[in-house]
């Protein structure tokens, strides 16, 4: 709560207090350990290959179901958000990750498919609405000129999630080096993380309550309703800037099926996939401070800092992908290798898990730039909800193509050539927006003015 009455009776608390619980820092804090907690464990649970199951067509198949709901919802999800507010709209979201983890649980004895693929759709509807939260609090809550940082600080408290979720799976399934399918206690300890992340989405304060140390807040605007965001949504397909970013939106996660299933699920044992994954989102956590850095303190022009990165991310995503090339060319549906260890394989495990922990890396940089480009587009939360929203939307959509390549059984190598074209597809248009949409101002092109909020509001809760 806030101080009353004079200045000089009253105790002195320093205006730019990083901790305060309506600043920007908290609140980015607090969604990425919501995000830690249900995406992140969901990522681990991907990342084991297969769901962690010897067949992977259940989880192709679950997949594919939440994806194409994703795809929908999460371009409504914005929408959702700047109706409802955050706190509904993320714990409606984080509610539906227990239950897709429970239908894994239940798949371990029953060996039905039919109920993981109903929670996956009914996953996609939940995060559809989180992401699109998750999208406007990190894009719009920060100051105009760090986005990159708080972006990082998002990307790697959420990644540590994949990295403790990494290690559920490993501890637990630690001897059991010739097991195909986790135990029990591996599904239900993401189950419990996941329930605390739904808890924590309460705590997320809406933008109109969050002051940065400025003395602005992060917008002003009123709940919208439900006709307003339904001809918004329509018009963001007419949108150019989101045109511009379909091709990156599309192949942010169309690639998740190849390096899960296709590099780590073929090349590795039950137990060195969560021992990879640790090391796959602890990449993340790398690429994200480091591209955070590059897009914030770079240059001190904003676009020149924006062309920078994506050069950056363009020249290693080209060396990584040529490396994914060199590994893919040893194996194949047809002429598959023996599993390998990080115990007992020795220098033949190195090479494979050096370029699945490049993928990280890549994946994080390239996702964190993708964002960055988006807040730098407006400033508001109403318009970079729905920004977000048709972002994770599209990326959904190619995401539930993916896994049903894979479960046709397309060859690996088709896989990783058309992963490798998206990206590289992405980099020049994305180039193309900077250049035209973002300002080298501290205002973005969407921004209206805010007013300036009394000093004595910074202290309030």
């Amino acid at each position: 709560m806030g101080f009353q009455g004079d200045e000089e009776s009253a105790p002195q608390i320093p205006r730019k207090t990083l901790f305060r619980y309506n600043s920007p820092l908290v609140q980015v804090s607090l969604i990425g350990l919501v995000c830690f907690c249900c995406p992140g464990m969901f990522n681990a649970l991907s990342g084991m290959g297969g769901g962690g199951q010897v067949d992977t067509t259940v989880a192709d198949n679950a997949s594919t179901a939440l994806y194409t709901t994703f795809a929908i919802f999460g371009i409504i999800g914005g929408g959702v958000y700047n109706i409802l507010g955050p706190r509904l709209t993320l714990f409606a979201g984080c509610s539906t990750y227990v239950l897709y983890a429970g239908s894994f649980l239940y798949y371990n004895h029953y060996k039905e498919q039919t109920f993981a693929i109903i929670a996956g759709a009914i996953l996609g509807v939940g995060a559809g609405f989180l992401w699109a939260g998750e999208g406007a609090i990190m894009t719009s809550y920060p100051p105009p000129d760090r986005k990159g940082t708080y972006i990082s600080i998002f990307w790697s408290i959420f990644n540590m999630g994949g990295v403790i979720g990494g290690l559920i799976p490993f501890v637990l399934n630690y001897h059991r080096t010739s097991a195909s399918s986790v135990n029990d206690g591996t599904y239900i300890g993401f189950m419990c993380f996941m329930s605390i992340g739904a808890l924590i989405s309460l705590a997320i304060l809406p933008p109109s309550r969050v002051v940065r140390d400025d003395g602005s807040r992060c917008t002003n605007i009123k709940y919208s309703s439900v006709s307003t965001e339904v001809v918004a949504i329509l018009k963001l397909f007419l949108n150019w800037k989101m045109l511009l970013i379909v091709p990156a939106a599309w192949s942010s996660n169309f690639f998740y099926t190849y390096q899960f299933n296709n590099v780590n699920g073929v090349l590795f044992n039950l137990r060195t996939r969560g021992f990879n994954n640790v090391f796959y989102w602890g990449a993340q956590m790398v690429g994200s401070v480091g591209i955070g850095y590059i897009l914030d303190f770079s240059f001190k022009s904003r676009r020149a800092r924006g062309l920078f990165g994506i050069g950056v991310v363009a020249l290693l995503g080209t060396g990584i992908w040529a490396g994914g090339l060199a590994n893919q060319l040893r194996y194949s549906r047809q002429n598959l290798l023996d599993k390998l260890d990080f115990k007992d394989s020795g220098s033949d495990f190195v090479g494979p898990f050096f370029l699945y922990f490049c993928f990280g890396l890549l994946d994080a940089m390239f996702q964190s730039m993708v964002y960055w480009v988006i807040g730098a587009l407006a400033d508001d939360s109403e318009t970079l909800s729905r920004y977000s929203g048709f972002y994770k939307g599209v990326q959904s959509a190619g995401a539930a193509v993916a896994w049903q390549v894979d479960t046709h059984h397309v060859s690996f190598m088709s896989q990783l050539v058309v992963n490798w074209s998206l990206t590289t597809l992405s980099y020049p248009l994305l180039a193309i927006l900077v250049f035209l949409a973002v300002k080298d101002d501290t205002k973005p092109a969407d921004e209206t003015p805010k007013e300036a909020t009394p000093p004595s509001t910074l202290t309030q809760l």
